[in-house]
């Protein structure tokens, strides 16, 4: 199987290590992003400098017109795609819910659910054997927050998560006969730039006495447990939520 992966918000963070290290196991990347190319850019040319295969394409995901044409583009450039990864998402600044806006709570839904459930329509009308496909695999990135709820921080962010665990749920169910497996990775405290974009640059750093593990994770020990989930050597694994938590 020609395995081309779509990979959201791939310009950074947990994307882009995750972008990183499945070209170095053969996938041929699409990096995703909304506005910085230069990032995806660089992304590119790392995978590109070792040897791999990859792309950038813009996309603002909570866009269905912006989101069709990116697949129209990895289409036409890598051929059908047989692997995602539901990256892209946003956190706001910290607040109760009594203070939080309708903007906001849109904003936290449409990039962070209808975003993630667009790009797996796409994704499925192109590996699912039902549309002619030859199977995939879909991995959503959720966050421990849908667990623990984020009380006083990000509620809304905890919630938009707990509806993609139940998406992965549903999904993986729906296409398991049809080549496809459906899976999410949870993580905890991750050291990446969506803490500054919150406002609070030195969470990890202020919480991680929180974590039994006593310190925060990395971009790509989240990647390692994705990657996992999209290779072969998960091939009886699906509808599952994988915690990368540092245990708590």
């Amino acid at each position: 199987m020609n395995k081309v992966l779509l990979v959201t918000g791939g310009s950074r963070g947990i994307g882009a290590a995750t972008a990183l290290l499945a070209a170095t196991q053969g996938w041929t990347v699409a990096v995703n992003y909304t506005a910085n190319s230069l990032a995806a850019d660089e992304v590119v040319r790392q995978i590109r400098a070792s040897g791999g295969h990859a792309i950038a394409v813009q996309a603002d995901v909570a866009d269905e017109a912006q989101v069709l044409r990116m697949y129209e583009h990895i289409d036409a450039k890598l051929g059908r795609l047989t692997g995602l990864v539901n990256n892209a998402g946003v956190v706001d600044v910290y607040a109760r819910v009594a203070d939080m806006s309708v903007e906001r709570l849109k904003r936290m839904f449409d990039i962070n659910v209808m975003g993630s459930l667009i790009c797996a329509r796409e994704a499925l009308r192109r590996m699912s054997t039902r549309y002619g496909g030859e199977g995939g695999s879909i991995v959503n990135v959720s966050s421990a927050a849908s667990r623990l709820g984020s009380p006083g921080q990000y509620v809304d962010y905890a919630a938009a998560k707990g509806a993609i665990d139940a998406f992965t749920l549903g999904l993986a169910k729906e296409v398991a006969a049809e080549g496809v497996r459906v899976n999410a990775v949870r993580p905890g405290l991750i050291d990446t730039e969506i803490h500054a974009s919150g406002g609070l640059p030195d969470r990890v750093k202020d919480l991680q006495h929180l974590v039994p593990m006593q310190r925060g994770g990395t971009a790509d020990e989240v990647a390692q447990s994705i990657v996992w989930l999209l290779s072969d050597a998960a091939s009886y694994t699906t509808m599952s939520l994988i915690d990368v938590s540092g245990g708590r």
